[in-house]
């Protein structure tokens, strides 16, 4: 890598932009061309922590006396920042990533990353999210508060909308009352870079701590755990691959650090009889629009099919490899997912996976051919975890089982999804078969669809984006979806016997503003409890 120089960009620590303690720097590149881009970004040594991790802390002391009204208005005048700057947003964010300016980037992320932000400030303002809960018979009361200083970890696939510096853990950690500290993405530093940027004018313009939002662009492995482990660190928030997020979670658990993890997710389709020969042909559509768009870089891309042997299924595979051969492949976000997609495909059928397109690097682009596999449901039983072996971008594994049972003994072996979709009938010709399947499948993801595919997460209060190891480091929680989402950030805090005026504002009988609050009558002795 080049060495530091004096053009190298600066980080964001405690409301200033300061040079970095640099221990090396790196490029981004553009994937479209293959060209790495002029700027340098800083490799920060453990002084850059210390610092960040120190105003973070004093942050954090400073946002628990600051009103609900004021955490929201920072996030409300962000996203006004953020649409405001929209167009400049999305060419930056396209040059680094080779998604689409339109309709993509401008017309879907950016507009989904102000919505979520301003979803986030509603409930910091109304509190409700803090669930306090008042028994004035034991003078007992509780609420969710914040936990802390959060480091953030942003993917590479959403430079927007789980970005780091403007994503959902960001808005749930700022709505639950933490500074973030966020860690750029090494695909889209520049972009988050502009984030950070348009957040600390709302910082300041909110009269909020300075070091309420504080940015990096990258660490070494060795720093990055010591990072997620640091005394002064509440909670982790990560999306990114499972080998990463695995060290992260090691160094957090034992340190004691609740960290959030998004891994890795194949979102399993399973295609009845009954549909296939019902609408065959607009499945074809539909699954292979579904698995090309945005060249699969999706993390709920259906990279599994799951379907009962018969005509209607061999007819449905030839449609879509033949869809498949015609569709151009897209541009892939790196160097890096090119070739893990490469290897991917090929660890699937070095397994004995039959590859029926695809497959192959395109040359001179960042680009691989689109990609459809299939397999026998015997085979895959014989070995469930390498079939599973994500397969991220424009790619997909079909398992073919000869009975709706074996079906279900395909799912039964399934790892933890984010998603889980069944295809049936409009008749009843599917409806013991999905009775038969849906249960286990259920159980196996975090969002279970019907009769549509699961490539889009609506920023919806019921949408639960989370799902069983190792979709995700722990089922009971989502990253979409508010309130839900601010919940990780959160510690639940009892008050007992305290007086009056020593309490949150939400927990006293009357709030400063004189609205009464839920109040529980439980009646209880201490003997019925204990």
């Amino acid at each position: 890598m080049p060495t530091t120089t004096p053009q190298t960009e600066k980080i964001l620590v405690a409301g200033a932009w300061t040079a970095s303690a640099a221990v090396r720097s790196f490029q981004s590149s553009n994937p479209a061309t293959g060209e790495q881009l002029p700027q340098q970004y800083p490799v920060s040594s453990w002084d850059d922590c210390e610092t960040l991790l120190d105003a973070a802390a004093e942050a954090a002391e400073h946002l628990q006396r600051s009103t609900p009204a004021e955490i929201a208005g920072f996030l409300e005048a962000f996203a006004d920042l953020i649409d405001a700057n929209n167009e400049e947003l999305a060419a930056a964010a396209s040059l680094e990533t080779a998604l689409p300016v339109a309709p993509r980037l401008a017309a879907v992320e950016i507009p989904r990353t102000s919505n979520q932000l301003r979803q986030a400030a509603t409930a910091a303002r109304n509190g409700s999210w803090a669930q306090a809960t008042i028994d004035t018979k034991a003078n007992i009361r509780s609420c969710y508060e914040p936990i802390g200083p959060v480091c953030v970890f942003g993917p590479n696939n959403f430079p927007f909308a789980f970005n780091s510096a403007a994503g959902g853990d960001f808005a749930a950690a700022i709505a639950a009352g933490n500074p973030v500290i966020a860690k750029a993405n090494t695909s889209h530093p520049g972009i988050t870079k502009k984030l950070a940027e348009l957040a600390l004018q709302a910082v300041l313009a909110s009269g909020l701590h300075p070091a309420t939002v504080q940015m990096i662009y990258r660490l070494s492995h060795a720093d990055g755990a010591r990072l997620v482990a640091d005394h002064r660190v509440a909670a982790i928030g990560y999306t990114g691959s499972r080998k990463a997020g695995l060290t992260l979670k090691a160094a957090a658990d034992q340190a004691g650090k609740p960290i959030y993890l998004e891994l890795s997710s194949v979102n399993p389709v399973v295609l009845m009889p009954g549909v296939l020969a019902e609408r065959g042909a607009d499945l074809v559509s539909e699954f292979t629009t579904s698995v090309l768009m945005g060249t699969g870089q999706f993390c709920t891309n259906p990279g599994l099919l799951i379907l009962q042997a018969g005509t209607a299924t061999e007819e449905f595979l030839e449609g879509t490899r033949q869809k498949f051969v015609d569709a151009q492949p897209g541009t892939l976000l790196s160097s890096g997912v090119k070739e893990a997609l490469v290897n991917a495909v090929q660890t699937l059928t070095n397994a004995g996976a039959t590859l029926l397109c695809g497959g192959r690097p395109v040359e001179n682009q960042c680009s691989v051919s689109n990609s459809l596999l299939r397999v026998s449901a015997k085979d895959f039983l014989r070995d469930p975890e390498i079939f599973q072996t994500e397969a991220f971008g424009n790619a997909s594994l079909a398992v073919v089982a000869d009975s709706v049972e074996e079906i279900g003994k395909v799912v039964d072996a399934l790892e933890g999804n984010l998603t889980g979709c069944i295809y049936s009938s409009s008749d009843a010709t599917d409806a013991a078969s999905y009775q038969l399947v849906a249960p286990k499948l259920a159980r196996r993801v975090g969002r279970l669809l019907n009769d549509k595919m699961p490539t889009g997460v609506a920023v919806s209060p019921a949408m639960n984006h989370g799902g069983p190891f190792p979709a995700t480091g722990h089922p009971g929680f989502t990253a979409v979806g508010i309130p839900a989402s601010l919940f990780r950030f959160a510690k639940l805090t009892c008050y007992d016997a305290v007086r009056e005026d020593r309490l949150p504002a939400l927990l006293r009988d009357k709030n400063p503003t004189g609205k009464t609050w839920r109040s529980i009558d439980l009646n209880w002795t201490v003997a019925d409890v204990s």
